[in-house]
């Protein structure tokens, strides 16, 4: 991890003036293990005092996105600017101070000793007093589905106080325009990277979150997510196992049609002859595309490794610091 290892707190921010002093008040400005601790905002298009309050809080480096674009593109902006500024890893937080700074050494504790490169903290959601219990119910089957994708044990997916080596956070490619945490574990998971929870704590709410702005359009943005998480990383599965299921339907069908046709009754079942041929088609072209989708997969794994190479190259570099 290097002679001197550096940990860059990072924090996406969108018109968190208010609430963004009390946070950085509770962020260390010194963690076990690690020689550097610096603090990285992420402005996303506020229209507040907020890069002047981080300023004025000592911020270290300040990132300033042009136009509101969402926490996904916050995210991921702060990511790649914490790897340029040397970070051997990366803690990430919300700005409205939900999560207890004191443990930021649980998260990257596991990240030091090796045995995880993705910590994720799980909140006691059954205990946080601000939680509606849809939302509790919400939480909890949400990271079960989760965890089925990623094949991981993640408890607490929805949760934004995690830790990533450097290594993850190179690794790690964000898409989503909503959001980064259940992405980013189901391409962790299906890149076989450790990934572990540590329990956390949290604090009182400072305001609502800007997130879940309903429970339908949260469900709907999520499942949206993971179908594409699912199509990105296992195109062959996807598309294959949607084409077999045509096929099949397709088979019975036209079994169906022929026990009666057979029986002398196939004049009344034209419809499911046309059904048929409908599901035979489909689900032909489906395993073609599936083949086809696995092919591009394949490319996108190799330009995945290409970045990765490029990034081990700019290392050599001196770390330039992102614009403060």
């Amino acid at each position: 991890m290097g002679v001197m290892p550096k940990l860059v707190i990072q924090i996406p921010c969108f018109n968190e003036e208010e609430t963004l002093p009390i946070t950085l008040d509770a962020l260390p400005r010194s963690v076990d293990g690690f020689d550097v601790v610096e603090w990285l905002v992420i402005d996303d298009g506020s229209t507040d005092r907020t890069v002047d309050v981080a300023r004025e809080h000592g911020v270290d480096h300040v990132v300033r996105v042009h136009g509101n674009r969402g926490l996904a593109n916050a995210f991921r902006t702060g990511i790649q600017a914490s790897l340029r500024c040397g970070a051997d890893v990366i803690v990430n937080t919300d700005a409205d101070n939900q999560y207890c700074a004191d443990d930021i050494p649980k998260l990257t504790a596991p990240v030091l000793a090796g045995e995880a490169e993705m910590v994720i903290g799980t909140r006691p959601i059954s205990a946080i007093s601000h939680f509606s219990l849809q939302k509790k119910i919400l939480q909890k089957v949400g990271s079960g589905v989760v965890r089925a994708f990623s094949h991981t044990h993640v408890a607490d997916a929805p949760s934004g106080f995690r830790a990533f080596s450097r290594d993850a956070a190179q690794r790690l490619n964000v898409y989503s325009d909503y959001t980064y945490t259940l992405e980013t574990i189901i391409q962790a998971g299906w890149q076989r990277m450790r990934v572990v929870s540590v329990p956390i704590r949290t604090n009182a709410d400072l305001r609502p979150s800007r997130l879940l702005k309903s429970i339908a359009m949260y469900v709907r943005a999520s499942a949206v997510t993971m179908i594409r998480s699912f199509v990105a990383y296992r195109p062959f599965h996807f598309f294959g196992i949607t084409g077999a299921l045509s096929l099949a339907g397709g088979l019975a069908l036209g079994g169906r049609f022929l026990w009666f046709y057979w029986s002398g009754q196939g004049g009344g079942h034209i419809q499911s002859l046309i059904l048929t041929a409908v599901l035979l088609i489909t689900g032909f072209l489906l395993i073609v595309v599936a083949l086809l989708a696995d092919l591009v997969s394949v490319n996108r794994k190799l330009l995945e490794k290409v970045d990765l190479r490029v990034a081990g190259l700019e290392e050599r570099l001196p770390h330039k610091p992102p614009e403060a």
